[in-house]
């Protein structure tokens, strides 16, 4: 039977699963994921952990605890998702001890409703860092303009960062180059850069919701072509930019001194329209130092029927580029769609990370009162 997990794999892409929960740590299914599907890092959000939290009594035990502390809202979702955080880095540490920190790593994220403001985003990564004080942990930082030197300051504290909610090259160079600034610091402050670690996460079904939708208000036939086709060229040629940026003398310099690149992370891998392979997030975008964060979902499905064919990004920069300046000339206005994705990122999980604070308010409210009532809470 083929095994096309590990060819994906041997092509050069590390399989991360973008899920986690406590269900998933409790019976093993994580474990089994990284013995049985080549699973080599985690990624959530709050979105995650707020389907989580909404359907599991897996976290009773521990809610009735904090409620009886009688700590925050806020405090409880801190310490309930560290907690997972923490177990799964426990559960990836040989992945991470295995491959001298590359993969075996497990992201949590700042509060979103930080996401435009930079020293509370740099304060709630630092703590965040300690809270669940692991090695083979990323902080997760939107690419927001404010999260920018976010970046290069945590990072200059000798702390790993996923950057999330990346949508346009533009951005993507200005990201690029907040990390390179961050370990140039961590350097003159004396850390050790072989511990730093560091991942771009590039959003990319969300890229063809966007512009097929403007597409299909178009309407004409040149521009229903083009459908399904700009998420695939628009990381293609992000790249070509990492490609580019990680050749320079600038990131040599660091490389000598001990530093790991900043892997492209393909992220909303999961394919939102029924019409599409429901593993095109994947096939079309294998290159070598590559991350793809799937849900289980695609996984599964690129298990049964993905199509391993090699490298299929580096020989396609011409043919992106010129997706990508068809659908410009058509008249999608490219700079909008990047804004709107971008803003719709941030309130998504502003709203997610609402909704989880709603749900463990509630879950708290319930445990106190069963402590306080223990009589009607048994019946």
């Amino acid at each position: 039977m083929t095994d096309r997990l590990a060819e994906l794999s041997a092509a050069g892409v590390a399989v991360w699963l973008d899920d986690l929960s406590r269900v998933r740590l409790q019976t093993g299914s994580l474990a089994k994921l990284l013995n049985e599907q080549h699973v080599a890092g985690v990624t959530t959000n709050p979105s995650i952990f707020a389907s989580a939290l909404a359907d599991a009594s897996a976290y009773d035990d521990q809610l009735k605890d904090l409620a009886a502390q009688g700590v925050t809202v806020e405090e409880a979702v801190r310490l309930l998702t560290s907690y997972d955080v923490r177990w799964a880095a426990e559960v990836l540490r040989p992945q991470y001890d295995a491959t001298d920190g590359v993969d075996g790593r497990v992201s949590i994220e700042v509060d979103p409703r930080s996401a435009h403001l930079t020293e509370k985003t740099q304060a709630e990564a630092k703590t965040l860092w300690w809270l669940v004080d692991r090695p083979n942990v990323y902080i997760k930082i939107p690419a927001t303009k404010a999260g920018l030197p976010a970046i290069t300051a945590t990072l200059a504290e000798g702390i790993s960062v996923n950057v999330t909610l990346i949508f346009s090259l533009e951005r993507y160079k200005a990201v690029m180059d907040a990390f390179l600034a961050g370990i140039e610091q961590a350097k003159a402050n004396g850390h050790d850069l072989s511990k730093i670690g560091s991942v771009a996460s590039f959003f990319v079904s969300r890229v063809d919701t966007e512009i097929d939708k403007r597409l299909d208000k178009i309407g004409s036939d040149e521009a229903k072509a083009l459908k399904g086709k700009a998420a695939v060229a628009n990381a293609q040629l992000a790249y070509q930019a990492y490609e580019e940026v990680f050749a320079t003398d600038r990131w040599k310099t660091l490389a000598a001194a001990g530093a790991l690149p900043q892997r492209p992370l393909w992220a909303s891998t999961g394919t939102k329209n029924p019409a599409y392979k429901d593993t095109i997030y994947v096939e079309e975008l294998i290159a070598p130092g590559v991350v793809n964060t799937m849900p289980e979902a695609v996984i599964r499905a690129y298990e049964d029927h993905g199509d391993t064919r090699g490298d299929t990004v580096t020989g396609s920069y011409g043919t992106a580029q010129k997706v990508m300046d068809d659908v410009a000339a058509i008249g999608v206005d490219l700079e909008d769609v990047f804004k709107v994705l971008e803003d719709e990122g941030v309130q998504k999980f502003e709203a997610s990370w609402s909704e989880l604070l709603e749900d463990v308010k509630k879950s708290l409210e319930a445990a106190a009162k069963g402590a306080s009532n223990p009589s009607d809470a048994a019946k």
